[in-house]
């Protein structure tokens, strides 16, 4: 009979607190996890539906009691009162640190007491990003190595490279947990051989994490790397003629930049160092003439070596621009039309009384000999010709044009003689003929 007794006294109570949690299903506490950045503030909220004057209660993961309604249980300035109600119970907990993480607990107190948990997760920032490893200057063809480190993350973060604004893929990623068991250490190490084309190239290291709001932490590395000198030669013109200037410029690049280069002509020092000037990585030639043909040579040196590059000068004859045009006359006339066209520099004058020297000092322009000559001979052609052409025709117009009183006083005595003479002349045919051609 006890035993029975004390069965039914504990079925007493079941069936009562059965009935209670029916009649209540709607006063149940509603709360959600919250996320929030380490040092920033996080809101926890519980609300209920409906609620017949209970009371609500937040509780930290120790399960101390924060707020009770209205009234703060808990001497931490941090936790403020945000809204308390019949309804709902919101608190702020400011400056929230690594410590601060863990599952909150909001208690509705009916019979029995209802809970709901609310997990408060804290991130980690990640710190600044370092860049180790680089030693200025490194030379071309030299194995670089490069290390981004960055700690204080939660959960670990996320390391990137960058060169170029081009990602690189094969990298060594490490984590490593600190010593409160609660963030990360994350390092990635990157490895190249440099060339001359990554001088001055933005070697670039990025944190991405969900703490940043999408904003990730950068470090920059710019690279400087040592090579010998290219040396490349450019002339001012790519047909050069007798009697034109000319500027050759050796273009050298290199780190350190050569300064200065130096010119030499078939592997010995410039001949003429009148007309050839070298001003900086140019050599200026100020008359050209067959005497400068040969292979020119640029040199460039700088601490890590050096570089040539070479040139052959092949001087060109300035094209004939004389065209004669000659008219030849028919036989009956002597008249010779000769059309010369000429072609001088504007600055050769008409009343110029001496040739200049072609291999003058610069700024003298002289006289083309070529075209001289070429004048002189057209002239001479047109004198012959003319005087050929005089000639035969003088000749083939020759004959008598003596009158009659003429050929007859030849063995007169007087002049009624002559007449008398000149008419019995009549008989010989052949002294009276004339002949026009």
């Amino acid at each position: 009979m006890f035993v029975l007794f004390l069965c039914n006294l504990s079925l007493v109570p079941a069936a009562a607190s059965k009935n209670k949690v029916k009649g209540s299903q709607g006063q149940f506490p509603l709360t959600q996890n919250v996320t929030v950045v380490e040092g920033g503030t996080a809101i926890l909220t519980c609300r209920v539906d409906q609620n017949d004057n209970t009371s609500l209660q937040w509780s930290n993961p120790a399960q101390q009691t924060l707020y009770f309604d209205d009234k703060k249980a808990l001497r931490d300035n941090r936790i403020e009162l945000v809204r308390a109600s019949w309804h709902e119970l919101s608190i702020s907990v400011s400056d929230v640190s690594l410590s601060d993480e863990g599952q909150y607990t909001c208690s509705l107190f009916t019979m029995p007491v209802k809970t709901s948990k609310a997990y408060l997760t804290v991130l980690g920032v990640p710190e600044k990003p370092q860049i180790s490893g680089f030693s200025s200057p490194v030379m071309e063809g030299d194995l670089m190595q490069l290390t981004c480190k960055t700690s204080g993350s939660k959960p670990a973060a996320d390391i990137r490279w960058f060169k170029n604004d081009k990602e690189i893929k094969d990298v060594k990623y490490l984590k490593e947990e600190d010593a409160n068991r609660k963030t990360f250490t994350v390092s990635s190490t990157l490895d190249f051989r440099v060339d001359r084309s990554d001088d001055g190239v933005a070697v670039i290291c990025r944190v991405d994490h969900e703490s940043l709001n999408a904003t990730p932490q950068v470090a920059m590395q710019v690279l400087e790397i040592h090579y010998t000198p290219s040396v490349k030669i450019i002339p001012s013109t790519p047909f050069p003629q007798e009697g034109q200037p000319l500027i050759l410029t050796c273009e050298s690049k290199g780190k350190p930049l050569p300064e200065p280069v130096l010119w030499t002509k078939d592997g010995g020092e410039l001949p003429d160092p009148d007309r050839m000037v070298v001003s900086g990585r140019e050599l200026n030639i100020l008359f050209l003439n067959k005497t400068d043909n040969g292979t020119y040579r640029c040199e460039a040196t700088n601490t890590i070596g050096q570089s040539s590059a070479e040139y052959v000068l092949i001087v060109h004859d300035v094209p004939n621009t004389l065209l004669p045009t000659t008219i030849i006359p028919s036989l009956t006339t002597a008249t010779v039309t000769t059309t010369v066209a000429i072609t001088t520099s504007p600055t050769t004058s008409a009343t110029t009384s001496s040739i200049r020297d072609p291999n003058a000092l610069a700024g003298q322009n002289g006289p083309d000999h070529a075209l001289i000559g070429g004048i002189v001979a057209v002239v001479v052609f047109v004198t012959l010709c003319s005087i050929f052409l005089l000639g035969r025709y003088l000749a083939r117009h020759k004959g008598t044009y003596l009158t009659n009183e003429a050929k007859g006083a030849e063995d007169a005595p007087d002049a009624d003689t002559a007449i008398i003479n000149a008419e019995g002349s009549q008989v010989n045919a052949e002294e009276k003929k004339e002949y026009f051609i």
